[in-house]
């Protein structure tokens, strides 16, 4: 790599951080409003092993109020969890007035993760499609800002970013047993995607897509895309430009996007 390309490389970073500040100042006007008002925000975060939920979330969150924000990972449920209602353990994490709610996967499990690696049965995949709908209509009706993202990657870069695990000390900690068969069940998680992305785009919580191939170019159209999204007088929105390869609004072009 000659001199040339260390300045372009340098300059693409700088214009990165330039940009994710400009952001996250916009960012922070949001939950200003949000906690003067006593709006409530969800952002759901679903995507494959590897896409880029963890970084997309930590520059959201950089310069928000730890106070109001709240930052959803739940793990392994316990077998209580596992004998009560499928929701039952999500509520208690939902935002209550003046907070933004952001899920490192959530209820969707059931649609993607869980069927694939045989976690749930077929009767408790389809009563999960028959109770959802209601169940994010009833947040929204309730006042509930919900924004949902998928997070997608080419097959590539998946093993490139699971390689990266196994060699990098300061990645351990991502390393998990479901990553040993994400590539060998590649074409199960797209099935399954496919039919969640359908199944569960209702108007009042729309899916969104997004491209993280290139992950500086993911987060930023991301927050760019939640500034578009939620109503805030005072934010500019001169400065949340979207690129509509990187965020898939369409229903009709989402999947096929997607499989490309």
């Amino acid at each position: 790599m000659g001199k040339d390309d260390d300045m372009q490389m340098e300059l693409s970073k700088n214009a990165y951080k330039r940009r994710l500040r400009a952001l996250q100042v916009e960012l922070v006007k949001i939950q200003r409003r949000a906690i003067a008002h006593n709006h409530r925000i969800l952002v759901i975060f679903e995507g494959r092993d590897t896409a880029g939920k963890d970084g997309v979330i930590k520059r959201i969150t950089a310069h928000l109020s730890p106070r109001e924000t709240r930052i959803v990972a739940l793990g392994k449920p316990s077998d209580r969890e596992r004998r009560s209602w499928y929701f039952q353990r999500y509520t208690p994490h939902l935002p209550a007035d003046g907070e933004l709610a952001l899920f490192n996967r959530s209820w969707y499990n059931r649609a993607g993760v869980e069927p694939v690696m045989g976690f749930a049965s077929e009767p408790e995949v389809a009563a999960f499609y028959d109770s959802v709908g209601a169940f994010e209509q009833m947040l929204a009706r309730d006042g509930t800002k919900i924004l949902k993202y998928y997070l997608d990657i080419s097959r590539e870069e998946q093993e490139r970013r699971l390689e990266s695990r196994n060699t990098d000390p300061l990645k351990q900690w991502k390393k998990s047993p479901i990553d040993a068969v994400a590539l060998e069940k590649w074409d199960d998680y797209s099935a399954a995607r496919d039919i969640m992305l359908t199944r569960t785009d209702f108007p009042f919580a729309p899916w969104f897509a997004v491209h993280t191939d290139n992950k500086r170019v993911a987060r930023l159209n991301t927050l760019a895309h939640m500034i578009q999204a939620i109503e805030c007088p005072d934010t500019d929105k001169s400065v949340a430009a979207l690129d509509p390869g990187i965020i898939i609004s369409s229903p009709g072009n989402r999947i096929e996007a997607l499989a490309a």
